[in-house]
């Protein structure tokens, strides 16, 4: 079973950055996309982005231009820096993995809460 470990969230201010950190462990498969996804209160999860291992990445419309997913394959790690952050992002921000080809296996991190507010 793969574990996920996320790290890196808090409060900040409007406009201002965080950098999320995933730690991916376990029985993980080389192809895999792993990414982040956000969860508000009263509303359904949502990706925020994600990254294959190949390196391609996908970002939510609301997000381009802000925020920046990066992935270290040795390491089986990813992160997701966001800048210009707005009171609209407070969530708690989760990590994923999955593999590419196989429709079980993936795994969900605890979820961390960002905050974004003056």
């Amino acid at each position: 079973q793969v574990q996920l470990v996320e790290s890196g969230g808090g409060l900040v201010q409007p406009g201002g950055s965080l950098r999320l950190s995933c730690a991916a462990s376990g029985s993980i498969v080389s192809f895999n996309v792993m990414g982040w996804y956000r969860q508000s209160l009263g509303k359904e999860r949502e990706l925020v982005a994600s990254i294959t291992s190949p390196g391609l990445a996908n970002y939510a419309d609301s997000v381009k231009g802000r925020f920046t997913i990066i992935k270290d394959n040795e390491k089986n790690m990813v992160s997701l820096q966001m800048d210009s952050l707005q009171p609209e992002d407070t969530a708690v921000y989760y990590c994923n993995y999955r593999p590419l080809i196989a429709r079980d296996g993936g795994a969900w991190g605890q979820g961390t809460q960002v905050t974004v507010s003056s």
